[in-house]
């Protein structure tokens, strides 16, 4: 806290700038017959926020102590800032922004980009590996996984490792908790990270091996799957994070020199029927 860096001037004048644009009847307040300019009284915002009138008003005036992490909140919330200019907030008064969290929640926007990937698999799951959504051809190759997370199955459930040749199971298995290592540190304390963690040690040995390492570096961008009907398949996992960094789409490409791509392009037309 000592080596924050405040920009006070800025902070200040944004503060200023976004009571100006508010009115009254935006954060529930009547409009009132004897307001003489637009926006919101500095009482009123230091009211919504919780704190007092006096240091609302010095903060305006590039002065006082540092706002704290709290401070910064309540005014967010009291300003009615959007995650954009709560997070410009944050970086005015020397703070790191708390995480954006999507949740579950696929945007609209982001359900029509994936919708017209339709020639390779693609998979959106959460930071904790939850799958979400994924399209049909995903459905042919891994098999149908929505609502499945799939570190618990690759620790607690063996046949999701038939789609893998035995070979490359050692580093799916190091993938799997060294991207659960990294989504532990950047939400640390979050539960249901927490409840993941705890669950997969109790559950798997290989799994408590492997966590006791940290390891947090471990990539697989190459993947090779097994399929009754095509053989094998080399593709290249293409990671794309959203803005909050908790959805992420994983596109499936076929690695070239390989004949990944024909087989792909079969899968497509043969679905899930059997040639037996």
């Amino acid at each position: 806290m000592m080596d924050r860096v405040i920009d006070r001037d800025g902070l200040a004048d944004f503060l200023r700038r976004r009571r100006e644009v508010l009115r009254p009847a935006d954060v529930g307040l009547p409009d009132g017959a004897r307001r003489r300019t637009p926006g919101l009284r500095r009482e009123e915002v230091a009211q919504l926020a919780g704190m007092s009138t006096d240091y609302y008003s010095r903060l305006e005036q590039s002065r006082g102590a540092n706002p704290s992490e709290p401070i910064i909140a309540g005014l967010a919330r009291a300003l009615r800032c959007d995650l954009n200019e709560r997070d410009h907030m944050y970086h005015l008064a020397g703070l790191t922004p708390p995480l954006r969290r999507a949740g579950r929640h696929i945007p609209p926007s982001l359900m029509a980009l994936v919708s017209r990937l339709t020639d390779i698999p693609v998979v959106i799951c959460t930071d904790l590996d939850e799958v979400l959504w994924q399209n049909a051809l995903a459905d042919v190759v891994i098999g149908p996984s929505a609502g499945r997370n799939l570190t618990w199955l690759w620790f607690t459930d063996t046949a999701i490792r038939q789609i893998f040749p035995a070979e490359d199971w050692d580093a799916h298995s190091a993938f799997h908790v060294a991207d659960l290592r990294a989504t532990y540190s950047r939400r640390m304390g979050d539960r249901d990270v927490t409840e993941l963690v705890d669950a997969l040690i109790a559950h798997s040995e290989e799994f408590r091996t492997l966590w006791s390492r940290h390891d947090v570096a471990v990539h697989l961008p190459r993947k090779r799957f097994v399929h009754t009907e095509v053989g094998n398949l080399d593709l290249t996992c293409e990671t794309l994070l959203t803005p909050a960094a908790d959805l992420r789409v994983r596109a499936f490409l076929p690695v070239e020199g390989t004949d990944a791509r024909e087989k792909l392009d079969l899968l497509r037309v043969i679905g899930t029927q059997s040639f037996a």
